[in-house]
């Protein structure tokens, strides 16, 4: 006869465990597991690991001066990306900030000669939202392609800025402009203060507002959004309205500190813009992303020439090391993304 098992023996064998320690466990793994899956720490963590590769390879990459610089170099791409962000939030694409922002410069360059310079200001911003208004209508309204609007902005803009320009550069700006990027509050440069502002403004738009939660949500199901009565169409212009008067913003910074604007200025800016929302998690059919991830992204970009500079890599070199970078980075964020959901 078979001996049957003793049921003490067996419990003594195989101790029961106790409630709380296996919430505690089951608690902890969720924990990791969500930290693993973290869009933001993954990318935080590349950023770290570029950070200090290049800190290796160069004794002044780490130094105070150039840390400065790389934030002083993020501004503009900054500026632009949180606009960007919006937009690729919605499922929709922005392919006109590098000329939106050209035209605003020389709307502004012009104005300097007349008006004071927060009118003048005043004046590049709502050229930059009056492009980005006129692409929002024919995206959200009449239901256009993004892609093939705001590439058809991409060539108005460009157009209508050599035509204002005259073809030529404008200078001769008010000294006094330059101390939006040349004064400091507590030994911080005032163009990387509104840079922090911005991002914490439109992290707190999009994470606890009505308005953040319908972008999440148009990019996600436009239709479920729109059958539960949210303003889809408002909510599908308004992006693009932002993405055009920041790219006025940005380039408003960089005006101000070589005093001087030229019908080219701001091109190829959108590819960089882009590139940063991707790098940073976001996913172009939109409902996915986050202003953090943005950030991290611009500042991997960033630190990424910063250091190609500081190694004396060709300029000619650095465009296919970025964009190497860039298809690596995506490509390992979507094998480690596929990993963790199975």
């Amino acid at each position: 006869m078979q001996k049957q098992a003793d049921p003490m023996t067996e419990t003594s064998r195989s101790p029961a465990r106790s409630p709380g320690r296996s919430a505690a466990a089951a608690g902890e793994g969720r924990l990791l597991k969500q930290l693993a899956t973290s869009l933001e720490l993954r990318m935080l963590g590349l950023a770290l690991v570029i950070g200090a590769v290049l800190s290796l390879l160069s004794p002044y990459f780490l130094t105070e001066s150039n840390i400065f610089n790389i934030l002083d170099q993020s501004v503009v791409i900054g500026i632009l990306s949180i606009g960007m962000t919006f937009v690729i939030l919605t499922g929709g694409i922005d392919l006109s900030v590098g000329s939106v922002a050209g035209l605003s410069g020389i709307v502004l360059g012009l104005a300097l000669k007349d008006y004071p310079i927060p009118v003048a200001i005043l004046l590049g911003v709502l050229t930059g939202a009056g492009v980005g208004l006129v692409s929002g209508i024919l995206i959200g309204y009449f239901r256009l392609a993004a892609f093939v609007v705001t590439l058809g902005m991409m060539a108005i803009g460009r157009s209508l800025a050599y035509i204002f320009s005259g073809q030529t550069a404008i200078s001769g700006f008010p000294s006094d402009l330059s101390s939006i990027v040349y004064t400091d509050v507590f030994g911080i440069p005032t163009n990387v203060l509104f840079l922090g502002f911005a991002y914490l403004l439109a992290w707190g738009y999009l994470t606890y507002t009505k308005g953040g939660r319908t972008i999440y949500a148009i990019g996600s199901n436009k239709e479920a959004a729109r059958a539960a009565g949210l303003g889809v169409l408002f909510y599908s212009i308004l992006p693009y309205v932002v993405s055009g008067a920041l790219a006025a913003v940005a380039i408003t910074f960089s005006v101000a500190q070589i005093l001087s604007v030229d019908p080219l200025t701001g091109n190829g800016m959108e590819l960089d813009a882009i590139a940063a929302v991707v790098i940073g998690g976001a996913s172009l059919y939109g409902g996915r992303g986050s202003i953090v991830g943005t950030l991290i992204g611009v500042l991997i970009m960033v630190m990424i020439r910063n250091g190609l500079n500081l190694l004396g890599v060709s300029p000619f070199w650095q465009g296919s090391a970025i964009g190497s970078i860039i298809i690596m980075a995506l490509l390992v964020e979507r094998l480690v993304r596929a990993r963790s959901e199975r």
